[in-house]
């Protein structure tokens, strides 16, 4: 198997998107895997949201670097006076009026020429953007895992329909046949309870087994916002293989190396260092340049005219006691950077142990899938011989209703082994940090082209199991 490699510099940032969803361009003919994960990247709410959030970090980075570039102000007034003055001194007394308008303007500029706290800003701001790529994939690989999940939990649900249906058609017939023979003396109510017993349950089995399959296809529809009429199935030659290299620690070493939750713990705290220095810069001074000018014009009485002035100079700006929250910043600041260094390991522990758990689980799948196909043809022929049995009066009813249920068991159970082993296998590339268009266009390779619908199959719909539905005759009396 191919295996991407995960790009973590700045090239591979505006391209993360582009090239995943490129590659689900090409539009399948029916509603496979790949066509339901183009859907899902089109529409997924989450994934959106993820999307939006890089975006807005993106910004914000934008916003800091605002602070370094040139500040550009300009302010103006427009103001109409009414004036009374009333002063009398000794017998002399004097009243004037004036009516009249002020007009003013300002425009200045600022340069900032050293400012440390600004430029850790825009530092912290890169990070987070660092940080924000390794979450934007995370979300996305979570998105391909759960789509392949849902997608593969139909068809489990499908298939152990399937088996269900079978089994209780099965043993509805060995119900009726019961019942006639008791009618006739042949056997006893005992039995007809026992299969009735049995019917019962695989009737519950049944009714489960639907509600399991209407459920997974509320899971692919939530995640993709759009509705199927049908999906294609998984072949019975997909190869059913251990992980390659079938070395665990080379998954490990992948994991550690370009698992997308551990790199964005790692930039997290690069994220929390840069804000340590953050708060050291609020002790540092602050330069600026300016240049500023000033219009002023008024049609008084007593002064008319205008004036002008204009300014062009350098100011600083020393912080010399901030009450202590310069210090309790710092501190602050390193707490949270110790904290993010707990976070990265706790990450990196918990990567460690899902691919070696899930590696193990891939490993034992392929033992298990093997096992459960073998057990089918065990329990088929041991269905053969209790029916056999029974026919000569050796084995009773209750016999061969276990061996039929043990049968539509084995199937069900096998189907399900089938589809651990795909999920899984997706599931240790997703911790590796290799789930990628590659892992689900091969996976998407093993289906068939056989359509499943997304309509329950009718209780009467023949199937692949009508040969294990005979029981055989019953044994006949004094023979």
């Amino acid at each position: 198997m191919r295996l991407a490699h995960w790009a973590v510099n700045a090239p591979f940032r505006p391209l993360l998107l582009a090239v995943l969803t490129a590659s689900f361009i090409a539009p399948a003919q029916a509603a496979d895997l790949v066509t339901i994960t183009r859907d899902a990247l089109n529409n997924n709410a989450a994934l959106a949201s993820a999307r939006s959030e890089f975006s807005s970090v993106e910004a914000a980075r934008d916003v800091a670097r605002g602070g370094l570039l040139p500040q550009v102000n300009a302010s103006g007034r427009a103001v109409h006076n009414e004036q009374f003055e009333s002063q009398s001194q000794g017998s002399a007394r004097g009243v004037s009026d004036d009516s009249y308008n002020t007009v003013s303007l300002k425009l200045e500029a600022t340069q900032a020429l050293f400012n440390a706290v600004t430029r850790q800003e825009v530092t912290q701001a890169e990070r987070q953007i660092d940080q924000q790529v390794y979450l934007l994939a995370a979300t996305e690989q979570q998105l391909l895992i759960d789509v392949a999940s849902a997608y593969f939990d139909i068809l489990r649900a499908y298939e152990v329909l399937e088996a269900r249906l079978a089994q209780e058609r099965a043993i509805g017939r060995q119900l009726e046949q019961a019942r006639e023979q008791f009618e006739v003396g042949l056997i006893a109510i005992t039995e007809v309870e026992e299969a009735r017993a049995s019917f019962d349950q695989s009737r519950a089995d049944r009714i489960a087994a639907e509600s399991n399959l209407q459920v997974a296809f509320e899971v692919l529809e939530q995640l993709t916002g759009q509705r199927y009429a049908s999906i294609e199935a998984l072949g019975d030659s997909m190869p059913i293989a251990v992980p390659s290299p079938t070395d665990r620690n080379y998954w490990v070493e992948q994991a550690i190396e370009r698992n997308p939750q551990v790199l964005a713990q790692q930039a997290g705290i690069e994220v929390s260092r840069v804000g340590v220095e953050l708060a050291r810069a609020g002790r540092l001074p602050t330069v600026q340049a300016f240049a500023n000018y000033q219009y002023a014009d008024s049609d008084s009485d007593v002064v008319s005219g205008y004036d002008t002035s204009a300014q062009v100079g350098v100011s600083a700006n020393v912080p010399i006691y901030t009450g202590g929250s310069t210090s309790a910043s710092i501190r602050q600041g390193t707490f949270q950077l110790e904290s993010s260094q707990y976070d990265f390991e706790s990450q990196r522990r918990t990567t460690i142990q899902q691919v070696r758990s899930l590696y193990t689980q891939v490993s034992n799948n392929v033992e298990t899938v093997e096992a459960r196909q073998q057990a089918i043809v065990s329990n088929r022929s041991a269905l053969e011989a209790t029916r056999a049995g029974y026919e000569v009066g050796t084995r009773n009813i209750v016999d061969v209703l276990n061996a039929e249920q043990n049968l539509y068991n084995a199937i069900a159970n096998y189907a399900e082994a089938r589809y651990d082993y795909v999920v899984n296998l997706l599931s240790l590339r997703q911790q590796a940090g290799l789930l990628d268009v590659e892992a689900i266009e091969e996976v998407n390779a093993w289906l068939t082209g056989d359509d499943v619908n997304f309509t329950l199959p009718e209780s009467n719909e023949p199937d692949a199991y009508q040969r294990a539905m005979d029981i055989g005759a019953p044994p006949t009396p004094g023979a």
